[in-house]
This record gives structure tokens, C-alpha cells and sequence, in this order.
């Protein structure tokens, strides 16, 4: 993993790039990890400076990159 940030969120702990395979890591308060294929790294560094995590995922990530769990 190229970095990795804690956030403030009511539901996500961290976020995580990896830049060489553009995968984001999202890492929820209840231990699920779930991985975004294809996120540009700057839409990543967005993500982990948002002031709303939350909202962020739901209108920039979800149902925009291909998901797995991981």
C-alpha cells in the first residue's frame, strides 16, 4: 500500500492507495475492508481529506469503481 490515513467518520477508520494498482482501500469501524479498483489517486487524496467521508463515498466511489471486499 503506497499510504494510508486514519479519517473521521461515523462508519470508516481509514483510507488506503495503492498506486501502482489504483486500488482504494476503505477500512469501516466494524473491520470489513472494501477495496475500489480504478480511482485515480487524487480522487483518493479527496476522499481521505473530506469533510464528509460518508458523502464522498456515496457520491464519488459507490457505483462509480468496480468493489470487492478484501
Amino acid at each position: 500500500m503506497t499510504w494510508e490515513k486514519e479519517v473521521y467518520s461515523t462508519n470508516v477508520q481509514a483510507i488506503g492507495y495503492d498506486e501502482e494498482t489504483q486500488d482504494l482501500y476503505v477500512i469501516w469501524l466494524k473491520g470489513k475492508r472494501s477495496i475500489y479498483s480504478g480511482v485515480p489517486e487524487d480522487v483518493a487524496v479527496q476522499l481521505a481529506n473530506a469533510p464528509s467521508v460518508g458523502a464522498m463515498m456515496n457520491s464519488d466511489i459507490k457505483n462509480r469503481y468496480p468493489h470487492r471486499y478484501g
